[in-house]
């Protein structure tokens, strides 16, 4: 039972003693740092049930909690505010309990509840992921973990988008301009290849309307008509029709991407639990409008089109199928979605990660699924997030203008091998540890820099500034973990007893790491609940920064004291082992030397 826990109930039971009435909830914050205390009690928000002078009041409850209770040691009331003295007793006894839990703050998933769906990635085949893609998998890969570290059972999938215009638009340009290059023949990756035919498409369909504008065509009819967009097209007809030759290509320039992929995915430190293909779901949901008909959830107009009218509820009308019988993109989200809860008798709920420019999109899907009557539609959640922006301006893949996701891992290893060389703190690594090093330290940069935000934020990236081993960083966060490791191997004596009240009195530092520790598990059930990697971040710098402070005016190894030592170190140690859980949460790895 945290602090907030134990307190509530005693001020609970405090004002029902002394005041005769049921207090249901009491409101904490932290103790302001010109006054005495560890926490805080609002006692404003009693004098709706208690009346009388919020000082007296306040001087009532503390009273009652210091005859009363074992882990008040003193108070004191600043006007409506009650400020309590926790005894070091209650801090040794927690951080023994602490101890003693290998992966505090970490809960086992309930086997009763229903699992929680989390889609991320998403990309589409025709080109290699970028930056943008970097944060999508990051976030989502994150709140995966994060919700299986609050209880829950967790599915990580993606759908892949390898069919459509686009993805035609590489195989049309590979099969013109390729000359029967691979990733064998050319050395390249199979995303990068294919993407680089998807910005030659885009350079050969901008001279075809150059040209036609020349002729006299107007540059609006010029893009509808141009021939290698018209040739495209047919394309994706006889891909539709089954074509063998059209499907043969499409298979082999697809197994190219997502070998490319994967090797990314590995590098990134992301993976998935199961792969849904576009090609597969596209037709799925058509079964779905006829049902819908039948409850009076859509409607069909008078060309056979069917919409879902929606502006009772404040959003606008939505087309579910065309008059021609086609579906549209909301119904394969629509049949997706049903087809994944067939799949996963368990799932309960769904979180995708997507871009806050489909933000009107998945209000109107999870409306849709609503009305459908499925009970699981009332937990579907849209991780929505902003862009992710760079010094030098937005990205555009059609134009090759983007910021590779390989690229950048291997820029962000190269920049931490620069500072660290600046450093000189790597005597006796081999070579190939350094470069290891590196790649942790660089990943390790990126991820925290971009899980440190908000999702719903817009980011500009810099890469030089997210690998500063000062300040909000993960580099520096790894290395204040690899600073403990090495007091802990310096740490010539048993330190495995477990140090009781009677022989220590807590230092002020000592108590506020504790303190600090004791949060991580709340931490986790808040960033769970508010899909935000962002708590975990921040609550890690905060953690960081107290022991710094800690290891800044306190000896660990030099004290006089064994019992201090042995202590000390031991609260070392469990701020390392937590810093280390919060990190897997944000897929990040910390080093054992830095």
């Amino acid at each position: 039972m945290s602090l907030q826990e134990t307190l509530s109930n005693q001020v609970k039971q405090a004002v029902s003693k002394s005041f005769n009435v049921v207090l249901e909830i009491v409101e904490f914050q932290a103790t302001r740092k010109e006054f005495v205390g560890d926490i805080t009690v609002v006692i404003f928000p009693m004098l709706r049930l208690i009346k009388g002078n919020p000082v007296q009041i306040g001087e009532v409850v503390g009273n009652y909690l210091l005859e009363n209770t074992e882990i008040v040691k003193g108070f004191n009331v600043v006007k409506g505010f009650l400020n309590v003295e926790i005894s070091d007793a209650y801090y040794v006894e927690i951080f023994n309990e602490i101890l003693s839990d290998d992966v505090f703050g970490i809960i086992k998933p309930h086997v009763s509840e229903k699992a929680i769906m989390v889609e991320y990635s998403s990309p589409n085949t025709n080109k290699p992921l970028h930056l943008g893609h970097v944060r999508n998998n990051l976030l989502g890969y994150s709140v995966a973990e994060i919700l299986k570290a609050s209880g829950k059972k967790v599915y990580k999938t993606q759908i892949i988008n390898d069919r459509g215009i686009h993805i035609c638009k590489s195989m049309l340009a590979w099969k013109r301009f390729g000359n029967g290059e691979t990733p064998e023949s050319t050395g390249l990756k199979g995303d990068k290849l294919v993407g680089n035919y998807y910005v030659r498409f885009d350079q050969e369909y901008k001279k075809e309307i150059e040209n036609l504008v020349q002729n006299g065509i107007a540059t609006e009819e010029a893009k509808k008509t141009a021939p290698i967009l018209l040739e495209a097209q047919n394309m994706l007809l006889n891909w539709e029709a089954g074509d063998e030759d059209v499907v043969a290509l499409w298979k082999k320039m697809n197994a190219w991407v997502y070998e490319g992929f994967d090797e990314t995915y590995k590098n990134m430190g992301v993976d998935f639990d199961s792969l849904y293909y576009e090609s597969n779901t596209y037709l799925l949901g058509k079964e779905f409008v006829n049902e819908g008909l039948k409850k009076g959830v859509f409607i069909k107009e008078d060309d056979g089109s069917v919409w879902c009218d929606l502006t009772e509820d404040g959003l606008d009308k939505k087309i579910v199928q065309r008059s021609d019988g086609t579906a549209v993109y909301i119904t394969q989200d629509i049949g997706t979605a049903i087809q994944r809860i067939k799949d996963f008798p368990d799932v309960g709920g769904m979180v995708y990660t997507v871009g806050n420019e489909q933000d009107y999109h998945f209000q109107v899907l999870f409306l849709i699924l609503k009305k459908l009557g499925f009970d699981w539609a009332e937990n579907l959640y849209h991780l929505s997030y902003g862009m992710v922006d760079l010094p030098s301006g937005k990205m555009k893949s059609r134009e090759g203008t983007v910021v590779d996701a390989d690229d950048l891992i291997t820029e962000m290893a190269n920049t931490a091998e620069g500072i660290s060389e600046e450093l000189g703190k790597l005597d006796g690594y081999t070579e190939s540890e350094k470069k290891e090093l590196y790649k942790v330290i660089g990943l390790g940069a990126l991820k925290y820099h971009i899980l440190k935000v908000d999702p719903k934020k817009r980011i500009l990236f810099d890469p030089k500034e997210s690998i500063d081993f000062q300040g909000n960083t993960g580099p520096f966060i790894q290395y204040t973990y690899a600073r403990i490791q090495s007091i802990v191997r310096k740490a010539n004596f048993d330190y495995t007893t477990s140090i009781t009240i009677e022989v220590k009195k807590l230092h002020p530092k000592e108590k506020e790491l504790i303190k600090q520790l004791q949060l991580f598990p709340e931490v986790v059930q808040n960033a769970a609940s508010q899909h935000s990697p962002a708590l975990i971040a921040n609550y890690t710098y905060d953690l960081v920064k107290e022991f710094n402070s800690f290891y800044q005016n306190v000896s660990i190894l030099g004290a006089d004291e064994l019992h201090d030592k042995i202590f000390r170190v031991q609260l070392s140690k469990k701020v390392a082992s937590t810093v280390k859980l919060a990190f897997n949460l944000l897929g990040i790895q910390v080093p054992e030397r830095m």
